[in-house]
């Protein structure tokens, strides 16, 4: 067995991979850009080696500089990860030669099945069911025509060499196309050092189903069921789960076997997952081949009880398999949801800057956590933005989607935007909790985009109670201050008005000996017991019977309070003040519609206009590279363009000023 392994990656994966060499033993090294000299994962590894300067083409994907990390080491093998170099086939020869093992299948492997294009003509050779669609690359806009023409819009465009939604467009119309094909060439070069890009038809509503599979060096290769990443934005998986609601035992079994012959006749060795796409009638087609660990692996873990990584390690190092395919067994349910710094009210762009506060979700069962960020740790502009994988463990879906809900609701995180609410409100949605669920699921259930999930009967009556609760005991404990004699505290008065999100509602409250409130409203009992104190930015409670985790941000009056996916500004006032407050003037609009101002931090990659110029309401302004994404910033009305204050190439920041337009 190794004796010291570097992990080639960093962040949550690099932090998980040195969990499990710890537990086997073996010492770490972590490699780190100038980005990450404070990061997590360089504070968790036995040592750490610095590779370059932030980007990662200059660090995490510069194998010059992973190989002189190695020989600084001493390193007897190298652990990828997922993204950056673990597919890259050039680095895998290179370790090879060097006499260093790769913790992953052979370069041979990764190449064949690292290109999309080869990939899909092996699959059709091993007797895998395959998506209808071109083999070649596409070489021209002619060509994407001709080729469109021939299979039928919508068309899926994607990087040969790509991975992780990177280079990936969807066209259902010739302009859609041509713009997609220039777009995704550009992201795949930037990604993977690779712009070419094929066509192949787009399934309107499918479902995304992969298998994992486990080969070791002896010929032995098992499948380890199946996961459903059906839930995505912008071809990004959101939330994972296993097992997936919709198969049944005969079709997985013919996925499972599938995925099997492809990974024997390409001579697959280490973990890997195959992917398919699923119509709803249960056919399945390939999609392509993972030749790493996948960031959901996590919720196979959980079903199977087999650790992953640690497998990957043992068949590195020569071992056999130490199970069979009729030894792995599936119980209960897993999910897992990807928690990322960006902010879905403004069109889900990245978040960067510092981590103010952090802290993880504490007395929940069944609850996992995989991070690498800490509160005083920074977002960087440069990596992919995810904060944390949370995932959960149930006996069965509907307990594992309760158990994820309550530990969203219960992490705390400020200092950067991100999508805890919005996955809150996927969990709660009616069509998920049915299992009812598409890779299109976020664009027609949020089209316009997600601005928090409409409020119900029942989070009104939980916002109501917390508020209530949080507001009386701060007056509690105000009333004692103001007068010190024993019996003479200044009395609390038991009729208020609460305004949530802009509703007033009229309650009566009287205190319940065992630590809470009971709360009337139109003749309603909300019943709150709760252990809370003040300070704390956690309020966890029970509610009518039911255990929350209310998120608390004080205001100069009010406080802004998170539960269930809705992000609500409420008020508790004494009905004078609550009457006067009709008459207060509304803020105004501030809104300025004479300049773009820099939404996220990033790269200026494309300029589209110049001063002088009129803009229509649509139109491309400029486009920003950040955390690995290329986002084009449109117009939002007909205007002229006065001023460009920055260039191509220049790094901004947020809300600093791009472009000025006519007022």
């Amino acid at each position: 067995m190794f004796e010291k392994i570097l992990i080639a990656n960093r962040g949550e994966i690099a932090v998980r991979i040195i969990q499990t060499c710890r537990r086997m033993g073996i010492k770490t090294v972590a490699i780190y850009s100038e980005a990450d000299t404070s990061a997590l994962h360089v504070k968790e590894a036995d040592e750490a080696v610095y590779i370059g300067p932030s980007p990662s083409i200059k660090s995490y994907l510069n194998i010059d500089n992973i190989m002189n990390a190695i020989d600084h080491s001493g390193a007897q093998a190298v652990h990828p990860g997922y993204g950056f170099l673990s597919e890259n086939a050039e680095f895998a020869r290179r370790l090879q030669e060097a006499g260093i093992v790769l913790i992953g299948p052979n370069p041979n492997a990764i190449k064949r099945m690292g290109d999309k294009i080869e990939s899909k003509k092996i699959a059709v050779k091993a007797g895998v069911s395959t998506v209808p669609g071109n083999l070649d690359v596409v070489s021209s806009d002619a060509d994407a025509l001709k080729v469109t023409k021939e299979i039928g819009f919508p068309v899926m465009i994607k990087a040969a060499a790509g991975g992780g939604g990177k280079g990936m467009r969807v066209a259902r119309n010739e302009k859609e196309l041509l713009d997609g094909i220039k777009y995704a060439a550009s992201e795949a070069a930037s990604s993977f050092k690779d712009g070419r890009v094929f066509i192949e038809k787009f399934f309107e509503n499918p479902r995304h189903i992969e298998i994992q599979i486990l080969a070791d060096k002896h010929g032995n290769t098992l499948w380890l069921g199946e996961r459903e990443c059906s839930i995505q934005r912008r071809h990004q998986k959101v939330i994972e789960e296993a097992p997936s609601s919709f198969l049944n035992a005969e079709i997985r079994r013919q996925m499972g076997e599938q995925s099997v012959a492809l990974a024997r006749e390409v001579g697959y060795s280490s973990a890997g997952t195959v992917e398919f796409i699923m119509d709803s009638n249960g056919k399945f087609y390939f999609l392509e081949m993972n030749t790493r660990l996948q960031v959901e692996h996590r919720v196979t873990e959980l079903i199977t009880g087999i650790d992953l990584v640690e497998q990957m390690i043992r068949i590195a190092a020569g071992e056999e398999l130490s199970f069979k395919q009729e030894d792995v067994k599936f119980e209960g349910w897993a999910m897992e949801a990807r928690l990322y710094a960006e902010d879905p009210k403004r069109g889900f762009l990245p978040s960067t800057g510092r981590i103010t506060r952090y802290l993880e979700p504490e007395n929940i069962d069944n609850i996992l956590i995989d991070t690498g960020v800490y509160e005083g740790g920074e977002v960087s502009m440069f990596y992919d933005p995810m904060i944390a994988k949370v995932c959960s463990y149930g006996e069965n879906r509907k307990s594992a989607i309760e158990t994820l809900k309550t530990g969203l609701s219960a992490f705390i995180i400020e200092g950067v935007s991100h999508n805890g609410s919005f996955l809150e409100a996927i969990l709660a949605h009616p069509r998920f909790e049915a299992g009812d669920i598409s890779t299109n699921f976020i664009e027609q259930e949020y089209p316009e985009g997600f601005i928090g999930a409409e409020l119900t009967s029942e989070t009104t009556k939980i916002f109501l109670g917390a508020a209530v609760t949080i507001f009386l005991r701060d007056a509690e404990r105000a009333a004692k201050i103001s007068d010190q004699t024993p019996g003479r505290e200044r009395a609390i008065g038991a009729r208020w008005v609460v305004n949530v999100d802009g509703a007033d509602y009229n309650i009566y409250v009287r205190p319940d000996q065992d630590h809470g409130y009971f709360i009337t409203h139109n003749r309603r009992l909300i019943a709150v017991k709760t252990q809370w104190k003040l300070g704390r930015r956690l309020f966890q409670a029970t509610i009518n019977g039911k255990t929350v985790s209310v998120q608390i941000k004080h205001l100069e009056e009010g406080y802004v309070l998170t539960y269930g996916g809705s992000d609500v500004v409420v008020r508790v006032r004494s009905p004078r003040v609550a009457e006067l407050a009709q008459f207060m003037p509304k803020p105004h609009n501030k809104n300025k519609h004479d300049q773009l101002v820099a939404p996220i931090a990033g790269l200026i990659i494309g300029l589209k206009v110049k001063e002088g110029e009129k803009v229509t309401r649509g139109q491309e302004l400029l486009v920003i590279e950040a955390m690995k994404m290329e986002n084009v910033i449109y117009a939002d009305h007909e205007t002229t363009v006065t001023k460009i204050h920055i260039s191509e190439k220049e790094i901004v920041a947020v809300d600093q000023i791009m472009i000025q337009f006519a007022a």
